[in-house]
Formats: C-alpha cells, sequence, structure tokens
C-alpha cells in the first residue's frame, strides 16, 4: 500500500512519490522561533512530521529521504528576548536551539539531514539573492524607509492554498492586520521580504538587498530561500502546523514560485491545533504546557510523544493530565507485547530497536506477515486506526510453539514501533539513573522468563541501591525507596 496523505492545497488524499530523477524524497518542515521553550502545541506538529519523516524512510530507503527543518534566529521576538535580558542575539537563540534540540531527543524526534538557520551568512545571501531577483522582475520594490515588500497583486494565484479570496476580509485576520501597518506599503497585502534597521533592533542588521537599507530578512523569505539552497526550486512535499497554512505558507508559494518560474512544492499537509482541556493553550490559562512541566509532574518524554498520538493529524487534539496516564498504561502494554515476542521469535531487545535492519528493504520474506497498523499509517496518518489496529492484534495474538508466527509479528511489531518513534524502554517517569534503569529491565526479562532465581537477585541489587520496583501486569515502576 503506497503513502497517500491529504493535500491542502487540492484538498484531496494524494499518494507520495519523489519527482526528481535521484529518487531522493525532498521533505521541508517549518522549525521554531529559537527565544523560548517550545511548547507541547509545537511538538505536537514536531512529533506528526517525525512520524512521517519515519514513514518516509520505511518506504523509500533511508538514504532516499532527505528532510530539511529550519530555525528562526531572528525576528521580533528573538530581538526582544535579547533586548531584554541585555544578551547578544546569537547567546539567546543558541540557548534555546539546544534545549529545542535536548526536547526533540526526550521526544525520540530524529535529527533533520539539514537545520539552517536564518542568519547563517550562507542562507542570509540566499534571501538577499531572491529578494533581488524578485525586485527585477517587478514582484517586489523598495518602500521609503528601505524595507523591501512583496508585491502580491503580481501574483495571480495568491490564495489558492488557504482559499484567503474566498473569504471575507475579518477583523483580527491576518490580512487585516497587515493592512493596518501599511504606512509603507503600496498596499496593505504586501508583506514583507526585507525589514530595514530600527533602533529596538539594537546591533541586529545586514547588509540588505541592491538599493535597500541594512536591516534583516523578514520571516516568510528565509524557508523559501533556505528550502531552494539545500532541496532544489521544487520539493516534493512541505509540512507545518495549520496556523502557518495563512500568511507564512501562502507567502512562501508567492516568493518561490515568482522567483524560480516553477512549483514550489508538489504536496502540502498541515496538521490541527493542540488544546489543554477543551481550550486554546495560554499562558493565562495556566494550560500551556512545556515538556519540562509535564515532567516535574511525573510523566515520562515517551507518555507526552504517545498522548500527542492519539488523535488524527488533522483534527484537534484535546490534551489532558489523565491522556497522559492513559498513554502510560498503553505503552506499558506495547513493552509487554515486545517482551512475549522478543522471546517467542528467540531475538534480543537490540534486535527490536536496530533501525538499519528495520529499514532494510524486505530484511525477511515473512515480516510482512502482519502489518500491525502500518497501513493505518499510511493510509492519512491515520494515528488513532493505527494505535487500534496494534491493541486488536496483541488481544489475538496466540504463540503457542509457533515461532514462524511469532517471528513475522516481531518484524511487523518493530515496524510499526520505529515509525510511531515509541521507545519503550523510556518510559519510566522517574529520574533512576542508567545503572537502575538496567537493572530493572534485566529483573523484568528474568522474570518473562521465568528465571525467578535471577529475578529475585535482581530485586536484591535494587533494593540495596535504594529503589524499589513495583509489577504490574504490562511493566513496571520504579520508585526511590523513602530514607
Amino acid at each position: 500500500m503506497p503513502i497517500r496523505l491529504h493535500d491542502s492545497l487540492t484538498r484531496e488524499l494524494r499518494e507520495l512519490t519523489p519527482a526528481h530523477p535521484d529518487g531522493i524524497f525532498r521533505f521541508y518542515n517549518c522549525g521554531p522561533t529559537v527565544y523560548a521553550p517550545a511548547h507541547i502545541g509545537n511538538f505536537r506538529t514536531f512529533v506528526v512530521n517525525d512520524v512521517l519523516r519515519r514513514l518516509l524512510e520505511l518506504e523509500f530507503g533511508a538514504d532516499k529521504v532527505k528532510h530539511v527543518r529550519n530555525l528562526t534566529d531572528v525576528d521580533d521576538k528573538t530581538i526582544r528576548r535579547a533586548r531584554e535580558e541585555g544578551r547578544p542575539l546569537g547567546d539567546v537563540t543558541r540557548q534555546w536551539t539546544e534545549k529545542f534540540h535536548a526536547d526533540c531527543a526526550a521526544l525520540n524526534c530524529l535529527p533533520p539531514h539539514a537545520e539552517p538557520r536564518a542568519t547563517d551568512p550562507q542562507f542570509l545571501k540566499e534571501q538577499v539573492n531572491m529578494i533581488e531577483v524578485l525586485m527585477e522582475r517587478g514582484n517586489a520594490y523598495r518602500a521609503p524607509d528601505g524595507s523591501v515588500y512583496f508585491k502580491v497583486s503580481s501574483f495571480d494565484n495568491y490564495g489558492r492554498l488557504s482559499r484567503v479570496k474566498e473569504r471575507e476580509l475579518q477583523p483580527g485576520s491576518a490580512l487585516k492586520a497587515a493592512a493596518a501597518d501599511a504606512d509603507e506599503k503600496e498596499d496593505g497585502s504586501d508583506f514583507a521580504l526585507w525589514k530595514a534597521w530600527k533602533s529596538d533592533d539594537g546591533s541586529n542588521k545586514w547588509t540588505g538587498p541592491r538599493g535597500a537599507a541594512p536591516g534583516r530578512p523578514g520571516w516568510h523569505i528565509e524557508c523559501s530561500a533556505m528550502s531552494k539552497a539545500i532541496l532544489g526550486e521544487t520539493i516534493d512535499l512541505h509540512t507545518g502546523g495549520v496556523d502557518l497554512l495563512f500568511p507564512h505558507h501562502e507567502n512562501e508559494i508567492a516568493q518561490s514560485e515568482c522567483c524560480n518560474g516553477v512549483q514550489f512544492s508538489r504536496h502540502w499537509y498541515h496538521s490541527e491545533h493542540l488544546l489543554v482541556d477543551g481550550k486554546k493553550m495560554s499562558k493565562s490559562l495556566g494550560n500551556l504546557y512545556t515538556l519540562d512541566d509535564l515532567k516535574a509532574k511525573g510523566f515520562s518524554a515517551m507518555a507526552v510523544r504517545y498522548a500527542l498520538l492519539m488523535g488524527h493529524p488533522r483534527k484537534q487534539l484535546n490534551f489532558t493530565l489523565d491522556s497522559l496516564h492513559a498513554a502510560e498504561s498503553a505503552i506499558g502494554k506495547l513493552k509487554a507485547l515486545a517482551d512475549k515476542l522478543i522471546l517467542a521469535a528467540q531475538k534480543t531487545e537490540a534486535d527490536f530497536y536496530d533501525s538499519t535492519t528495520i529499514l532494510r528493504r524486505n530484511p525477511d520474506p515473512i515480516s510482512d506477515f502482519s502489518p500491525l497498523g502500518l497501513d493505518a499509517l499510511k493510509d492519512d496518518l491515520n494515528f488513532p486506526a493505527a494505535l487500534g489496529a496494534l491493541f486488536t492484534d496483541r488481544k489475538a495474538l496466540d504463540l503457542g510453539g509457533k515461532s514462524v508466527l511469532a517471528k513475522a509479528e516481531f518484524h511487523s511489531l518493530a515496524k510499526t514501533v520505529f515509525v510511531l518513534g515509541l521507545d519503550l524502554h523510556r518510559t519510566i517517569a522517574t529520574n533512576a539513573p542508567p545503572a537502575i534503569t538496567a537493572l530493572a529491565e534485566k529483573r523484568w526479562a528474568a522474570k518473562l522468563a521465568k528465571d525467578y532465581a535471577g529475578a529475585d537477585a535482581s530485586r536484591k541489587e535494587l533494593t540495596a541501591a535504594g529503589w524499589a520496583m513495583l509489577d504490574g501486569k504490562d511493566g513496571y515502576k520504579l520508585e526511590p525507596l523513602k530514607k
């Protein structure tokens, strides 16, 4: 079954295929603005993109997918944060980039193959070059203050992605907001490609396009320039949160296609908003969670990842603390299933998590015996159906001496767990040291193998080290012993 994904432009399910002669699937998604910790709403989009990346690698091969995600390290927010803290912009953005990377690692998100920054000299040059081409072709103009704006009226297809021309200009809309700040523009709907330096920008300014004032690039141009520089003029897929559909992605299409004269992206995909307790996240409501906030409440990063996978990406997902408890329970059951399959198939835990083997083309002819939810993932990333299939098959498994079936199910579960990005060993919501976690895993494996003497010996070692291991039906928990 091929991967079919909803296309936000055509509003239909379309098969994902690489168009370039080299067979490499080119995939771009918008990254964070690095001025503060990303919240779980941001990470819903990044987790969705991570699952898509893994699914593409499983489908086409790890060496046939090229994934790019940018970092926005200069804009009003990053400059304001640097000014408030009295620090250089680079110091502030470096701090929050490192934090973003740490959170991504905790959530088991694969790093992109390239992660360009807006202020990198190489990509600043690319942005300036694109703006100059747009000015030469009449798609952009220099404003009186030395800024450069894109002339929306010069692109007939503007609005196809967001259907903005089919909607009235409502108060509070992005176009209405743009029109309110139209002093330097020829038209209120035009958007900034280059922003002339202002005193609030401090020392943050660069040489602009020919005829423009020193300043900094606009937000939209960076993605067009960096995508072109790394992936080429036409990419296979562009993704992001639904909040970026307009105006960011609409503007990317306009400036890219006017500059390059070819289609920018063959496919667009957007994931929906995350709600918390049925409401939009906000600091004032006290429901804006970061990963650290949830860890402090005793939840593991893997429970957070699982909870973010509990709804269809194209539908709003209501996140609650109860959903994290449900996620912990579900992961425990999957881990118990994996442990049983590892024993029945005479494999090891290392085999189960060996992505090299998982991604190898047809490593075992029987490995596709049962898809265990993969078909649902290929059908527009239907996470709920995929998870449901996992647990339906879990109940139906009968491994009584059927080693062939066990090996088939082992491979299928390993594939699906890889695509979902679930590390079933990283689900314990304590700060147990790695040595203690390893000892607990050793004891659990011994228990499953009915090596009760070995299990008792490991439990004594845990107790001596100051830890209690509490067994459940499908897993265990570690707790420090009270002194």
